[in-house]
């Protein structure tokens, strides 16, 4: 061989091995970034969004200074940051509130819902399901799991026949080698509040048992860096009166305290913001973070991991500091422009003003339109139903189908059940006595406030129901439980309290909800379904709208078949109580 070839294989030896070498190294390199430990990592959170999408209220036909569009923003920002690794988590009820979602539930059923278009896009890591998305029934909500590309938990769900949960119970995310379990589970107050049909499989357990299960199991199992809660429950266990009662639909401080183990809880259902930390049984402290609602807030946490234990913050961050983001807004132009155009159909001319407000002071127009369509849709003899908004307000002309989620809110069935006259009377003096304070003099307030403060309900306005089809007087001079006079049917007929009637009521009343049926008539929950006859099949806002759609114009009646006495005393109570609400409003919206 001569020197040159001697040279020339020598120099191509030498440069293999050092791209040999090279390559080694990049490998190396490579390998130690991909499971290098992230020293912080931060977890933001988004909860009971209920169809908040778009910077825009559907509903109210107005810009939003809060949406996912908004939350986008904030999530880009995070995720740019070389400092932090950035996860992403929805805390349930996504699926009911703004027509956004209401149209991919029931209308259009064939297109990519856009809740899984929307937060696929965003990159969610993992969601927790709640009960207004169990209210949508498993048509959607099982089409909707199939199409995330995240894990969507409830361990508490499980199928009746095996006790296996319906949903994955929890998931495991990576940061580097630093691995985060994140444990979910939704209120179990479900069959308070929905009917079995929107849940035919499944059973909702205990939350405190549920964690006291799987907790231990995920521990033992992952060994997990960070364990982390993502709850569809709120934080005041008595929310109520039931502190400590089995199947707690508020249980996020209960596990938090009960149940050692978890760094971080993440709540919701409640819409309260709030950052709270409480000392567990094994005397460590839990972080347990709300944002809300609506996306109004981001939940937020930082965890620094170190060689002495975790250092964990949190803290709600206002979706005010950022602007909507425009790739987001540009990405779903489509579904916007549709549901857009669904909203703007003209259902029939309304030829005077209804206002949600006035259901609180007596009969009101917007009250008797709901009677009167649950009393010719169900053929009941009696009709009961509630104010679902304050603020709503209905103007002359032109009533579109946006309006209608402002005139009924929420998708309940209709129900027709087997009530007597007594339990008629029951449920009025149940209504009665939450709604109305003892007004003994002028200077009284006619409506139950909290304590000190004037324009705030002492309790849920959506549970004054109110009644059709009977004509009866309140005597709010007299204590609760003793208010409620029924003369007669509103025909003439007499009515009596050992008879049965029919009675048309909304399926979350009829399951139990506001304690009407449970409380104030005494009928064992596990019974009410025995006294159920009938059911639709669809939501009332759907039958609603049908209904509606046959009159060319709408002359809007008053149903005038009950009142409150002493009439004097409540006519400057009810005056003074209607300017406050009008302030408390105002001052809300």
């Amino acid at each position: 061989m001569s020197t040159s070839n001697f040279h020339e294989n020598m120099l191509k030896n030498t440069t293999k091995r050092l791209l040999f070498f090279i390559t080694l190294v990049v490998i190396l390199i490579c390998a130690s970034a991909c499971h290098q430990d992230h020293d912080t990592i931060k977890i933001a959170v988004t909860t009971d969004v209920h169809g908040m999408i778009f910077p825009q209220d559907f509903i109210a036909r107005e810009s939003s200074d809060h949406s996912l569009a908004h939350i986008y923003s904030y999530v880009c920002e995070q995720r740019d940051r070389d400092d932090t690794l950035f996860f992403l988590l929805d805390n349930g009820d996504f699926l009911q509130g703004q027509p956004t979602v209401y149209y991919y539930n029931f209308i259009d059923t064939l297109s990519e819902h856009l809740s899984a278009r929307v937060m696929n896009f965003m990159e969610y890591d993992a969601g927790s399901v709640g009960n207004h998305d169990i209210e949508a029934g498993p048509a959607v909500y099982d089409r909707i799991r199939e199409d995330f590309t995240f894990p969507w938990l409830a361990a508490n769900a499980v199928y009746s026949t095996t006790g296996e949960p319906y949903f994955d119970p929890y998931t495991i995310l990576k940061a580097g080698r630093k691995k985060i379990a994140v444990l979910g589970m939704i209120t179990p107050g479900v069959p308070n509040w929905l009917p079995k049909n929107l849940w035919p499989e499944m059973e909702f357990r205990d939350m405190v048992e549920t964690a006291q299960e799987w907790v231990p199991l995920i521990l033992k199992k992952e060994k997990p860096d960070l364990l982390v809660g993502l709850f569809h429950s709120g934080t005041d266990a008595s929310y109520g009166g039931n502190s400590d009662s089995y199947l707690n639909e508020n249980a996020v401080m209960l596990v938090a305290e009960q149940v050692p183990g978890f760094d971080v809880i993440f709540a919701g259902h409640d819409h309260r913001i709030s950052v709270q930390w409480v000392t567990n049984s094994d005397g460590d402290s839990v972080v347990i973070i709300d944002p809300g609602s609506h996306g109004r807030f981001a939940g937020e946490v930082t965890i620094s991991f170190g060689p002495e234990g975790n250092s964990v913050s949190g803290e709600n961050i206002p979706m005010k500091r950022y602007k909507p983001s425009e790739h987001f807004v540009q990405q779903l132009a489509p579904e916007y422009k549709t549901i857009a155009g669904y909203l703007q159909d003209t259902i029939t001319w309304l030829d005077d003003e209804i206002s949600g407000l006035d259901a609180l002071f007596g009969p009101s127009t917007m009250m008797s339109l709901i009677h009167q369509v649950q009393l010719e849709l169900s053929g009941a003899q009696v009709s009961f139903t509630a104010p679902l908004s304050m603020s709503a307000i209905l103007p002359e002309g032109p009533l579109l189908v946006s309006d209608m989620f402002k005139l009924y809110r929420f998708e309940n069935m209709l129900y027709t059940m087997k009530l007597t006259g007594k339990e008629i009377d029951g449920f009025l003096e149940h209504a009665a006595g939450i709604w109305f304070n003892t007004v003994s003099g002028p200077d009284d307030h006619l409506l139950q406030f909290e304590n000190g403060k004037p324009g705030r309900l002492a309790h849920p306005y959506y549970n004054f129901s109110s009644a059709a089809g009977i004509d009866y007087v309140v005597d709010v001079s007299r204590e609760p439980g003793d208010r409620v006079y029924i003369q007669s049917f509103t025909d003439g007929f007499r009515f009596e309290e050992e008879a049965t009637y029919s009675v048309a009521v909304n399926s979350y009343r009829g399951n139990g909800g506001g304690g009407h049926l449970t409380t104030g008539v005494g009928i064992p929950r596990d019974e009410l379904s025995s006294r159920i006859a009938w059911s639709t099949d669809r939501d009332l806002r759907y039958y609603l709208m049908d209904y509606l759609g046959k009159h060319d114009t709408l002359c809007p009646k008053l149903i005038n078949n009950w009142h409150c006495v002493p009439e004097e005393v409540v006519l400057d109570a009810s005056r003074s109580d209607r300017r406050t609400m009008e302030q408390a409003v105002r001052f809300s919206n």
